[in-house]
Order: C-alpha cells, then sequence, then structure tokens
C-alpha cells in the first residue's frame, strides 16, 4: 500500500527514482538509487556464534587463514587475562591470575637482570689471582768422553716456568681456557754477569708481538762452571693497559699504577674536591699550585686534560726477581717458587655471555606463551557462545528481535548504504518540507548533465 499511494501522488516518477529522493544539504547533488534488497540472509553473528560455527565448516581454509594471520600479530599482555565473567563463573581462576601477576613480576625482574648484566660486560671485569712462579737450574758437568763438542764443556740450563693457582673460592679454569703462561707478561728479560758474559751476550730478551706463539716457559743453556747472578724482569701484559704516574702527580692523587679511566676520575675528583673549576668558564681549570708546578701553565681546559697528561705517563714497574745459578752438584735441579698478583679475566664473564645469547629457553617460553594465548582465545569463544545459549534460552522471542536489529546494522555498514530503508518505503516519507527541494535539485543536476553532453556533441560535429 506504502508504495501505491507513493506512485498516486507522484505519478511522473518511476518508483525506483522515488525511493532514491533524500535529504541533502545545499551546495550538493542528489544520487538516484534504490534501497537495498530485503531478504537477504545475514552476514554472521558476532563473537563465536553457532552460524560463524556452520560457516566455519563450510569453509575450512578461512579457518586456517585466520590461524595464520593470529600466529602473525604481535601477542600482548592483555590478552591472556582471563574476562571478569569468567573469573565470576570459575573461582578456581583467580589462581592463574595469580601465576600471571608473579610472571608480570618475574619478567621485569629478569630484564633488569639482563640490563645489569650488559652494562657490566662493558666494564672489564677483572679477578685477582696468584701466578707461581718456577724458576729451576741444571747444572752439567763436562764430560772428556763425550762424542758431542757440547757434551764435553760444563754447561747450566735455566728454565723459567709458571701456572696459576687455583682459587678455592672461585669454579675451577677449564683446561681448555688455560692460559700459557708467556701470556702474563709483555716482555721478559734475563740479565746474567756481565763480566762472566761480556758486554754483548749476557742479556736474553723475550718481547710480545702481534705474531708472538704463546709458550708455557722459557729456558737459556750457557757454558760455565762457575756460580751466576742473574735478575729476571718480568713486565706484566695489563689489559687494559696500566701507566705508572708521574711521581708528583702520583703522591698527589694518591695513584701509583692504574689505567687511564681511573687516573682520569681521580684528577676529577681532585679537582671537584679543591673546587678548581672555573665558576664562569665551566669548561677552564684554575690549577693550583701543585698543578702548576706539574702542568706548567696557570690555566687549562678540560679538553686539554689527556694531551697533557701524556707526557706524566710511564710504563710500569717491572717484577724483578734476583737468581743465583749454582753450580754444585751433579745433573741436579734446583727450583725456586715466587708468587706474583695478577688480572685475569673473570670466569663469571663467560657464564654472562652465555646468558645474554642463548636463545633455547626464550624459544621455549614463547611457544608456552602461544599455548597461552591459543587456551585464552577457546576460552573468550566459549563464554560468547555460552552467552548467546543462555540468551536465547531466556528470551528466544527478545533475543532474535535483537539479534536481527544487530545484523541489519551490520549489514548497513558493510554495504555501505546511508539513510533508513524501512522508512524510505513508506509515502509519509517523501510528504516532508524537503522533498520538493529535493527534487528540484534532482532535475536541475540532470539537465545540466543532459546540456553538457549535448554541447559537447555540437562540438564535435562543427569541427
Amino acid at each position: 500500500m506504502a508504495s501505491s499511494h507513493s506512485q498516486q501522488q507522484h505519478p511522473r516518477f518511476p518508483p525506483n527514482q522515488m525511493h532514491g529522493m533524500r535529504h541533502y544539504p545545499p551546495g550538493s547533488f542528489p544520487r538516484p538509487g534504490g534501497p537495498p534488497r530485503m531478504g537477504m540472509p545475514p552476514y554472521g553473528m558476532r563473537g563465536g556464534m553457532p552460524m560463524e560455527q556452520s560457516r566455519k565448516r563450510s569453509a575450512p581454509h578461512d579457518q586456517r587463514n585466520r590461524q595464520q594471520s593470529n600466529s602473525r600479530k604481535k601477542k600482548k599482555i592483555s590478552d591472556k587475562v582471563l574476562p571478569q565473567k569468567v573469573r565470576d563463573l570459575v573461582p578456581e581462576s583467580q589462581a592463574y591470575m595469580d601465576l600471571l601477576a608473579f610472571e608480570r613480576k618475574l619478567d621485569a625482574t629478569i630484564m633488569r637482570k639482563r640490563l645489569d648484566i650488559q652494562e657490566a660486560l662493558k666494564r672489564p671485569l677483572k679477578q685477582k689471582r696468584k701466578l707461581r712462579v718456577f724458576i729451576s737450574h741444571t747444572f752439567f758437568p763436562g764430560k772428556p768422553d763425550a762424542e758431542e763438542e757440547e757434551g764435553s764443556v760444563p754447561s747450566w740450563e735455566l728454565r723459567v716456568e709458571g701456572r696459576l693457582l687455583d682459587d678455592p673460592n672461585a669454579p675451577k679454569y677449564d683446561a681448555k681456557t688455560k692460559r700459557k703462561f708467556s701470556s702474563f707478561f709483555k716482555s721478559l728479560v734475563i740479565e746474567l754477569d756481565k763480566d762472566l758474559y761480556g758486554p754483548d751476550n749476557h742479556l736474553v730478551e723475550w718481547h710480545r708481538t702481534s705474531t708472538t706463539t704463546e709458550t708455557d716457559g722459557f729456558q737459556v743453556k750457557r757454558p760455565g762452571n762457575e756460580n751466576v747472578k742473574c735478575t729476571l724482569l718480568l713486565l706484566l701484559d695489563h689489559q687494559p693497559p696500566q701507566y705508572k704516574l708521574d711521581s708528583r702527580l702520583a703522591r698527589l692523587l694518591g695513584v701509583h699504577t692504574q689505567t687511564r679511566p681511573v687516573i682520569i676520575n681521580a684528577l676529577w675528583q681532585y679537582i671537584k674536591t679543591h673546587k678548581l673549576q672555573d665558576p664562569d668558564e665551566r669548561e677552564y681549570i684554575n690549577n693550583d699550585r701543585y698543578f702548576q708546578q706539574i702542568f706548567e701553565c696557570p690555566r687549562m681546559k678540560f679538553s686539554e686534560i689527556p694531551q697533557r697528561l701524556h707526557p706524566l705517563l710511564h710504563s710500569p714497574d717491572p717484577i724483578v726477581i734476583n737468581h743465583i745459578i749454582t753450580i754444585e752438584g751433579s745433573e741436579q735441579r734446583r727450583t725456586a717458587c715466587y708468587d706474583i698478583d695478577v688480572e685475569v679475566d673473570d670466569t663469571l664473564k663467560e657464564q654472562m655471555k652465555s646468558f645474554l645469547l642463548s636463545t633455547a629457553s626464550q624459544q621455549e617460553i614463547a611457544g608456552l606463551d602461544n599455548k597461552i594465548h591459543e587456551t585464552v582465545e577457546t576460552i573468550n569463544q566459549l563464554k560468547n557462545q555460552r552467552e548467546f545459549m543462555l540468551g536465547f534460552a531466556k528470551d528466544p522471542q527478545e533475543f532474535i528481535n535483537q539479534w536481527l536489529m544487530s545484523q541489519s546494522r551490520d549489514l548497513k555498514i558493510m554495504t555501505d548504504v546511508a539513510g533508513n530503508p524501512e522508512e524510505e518505503r513508506r509515502a509519509d516519507f517523501y510528504h516532508q518540507s524537503w522533498a520538493q527541494e529535493a527534487v528540484c535539485r534532482f532535475f536541475y543536476s540532470k539537465i545540466q548533465q543532459r546540456r553538457a553532453e549535448l554541447e559537447q556533441a555540437l562540438n564535435i560535429r562543427n569541427t
């Protein structure tokens, strides 16, 4: 009846154009068009409803695609939280929420520890250990009946060896990572008695180079049948390098031999304690009488400190060991032991590196997280299905009406339909005040369109 009434009131307009009449603001042109076809099947239901399940059964590949997209989606911590309705329905789920809160605290603690380890690895991790040095000598008396010339002349042999003592409070050194004796030194010099061996043959020197092959000891053999006084000079190979300070600056700062960053820090502490920084020009230092004697200037910039400090840094003093090679006894080894304090890399450093580089535990945790996300997603789907069933069982008629209204709204959004098709089906909709203006605008746009087509056709003919 509604459509026939509209045709009687407006006999000149076809029904399809009448349905297209809508109110448009001034300055815009209306578009004719009919309402969407009624009676179309609904486009599915929200949140895991049975109709959506039937569609999944009809198209299993959609389910696989959805699972792949979900696996690519970045998981969030909030995705593992159970809904409040599920927690109210299942009181035992509170234990899961407590575990989730504990997991957040544990993740934060592990992340903080990882950052602490990364910062610790940037600094040199050293451990004080004892290096035991064995200095032994053996005398070989000459044998007149020896076939070789070397065996007929009395001689002695000096050996310098050593090993790192085990620390009872630290984990034992692995044999695979055991350091060679020569790796602890930058140079080794053995000075023999100059009166016995002359000025050209009394020094035995070893210096580290880029191509040096590490060894477990050093051996020196010389002819002789007299006691020999020798001096061993051992220069430790500090990593990072250490320097000996000028005696005046060492007394002033209380630092004798240290690394460059420690020396710079000691300088800064002295400057800050004695308020030598210029209050107006903060980049300058006003030297006191001690700094003036050492750096030979009344004032200097902070950027000049490394340059002025360089001449005051010297190589560390070597370790001096005096030893006497005796010729008493025949082919008997005599050994002396000395303990030297050395710095070695802390074994904990390797454990820290392996902890940061290990990915096995992280992969296992990621796999368990994915299982938790899938389980929580399944619980949410089951909750939606339960709410759907309970709503339908409580009041079927009202539930169906609400569901139809929801599907109608979804249909309008999906088909991009403007207006209200239900109201446009009635004739009263076209008796409103805007109808006359809309008709005029519609015909005006059609006339302008037709006029442009005619003008274009005439121009083509004239040319």
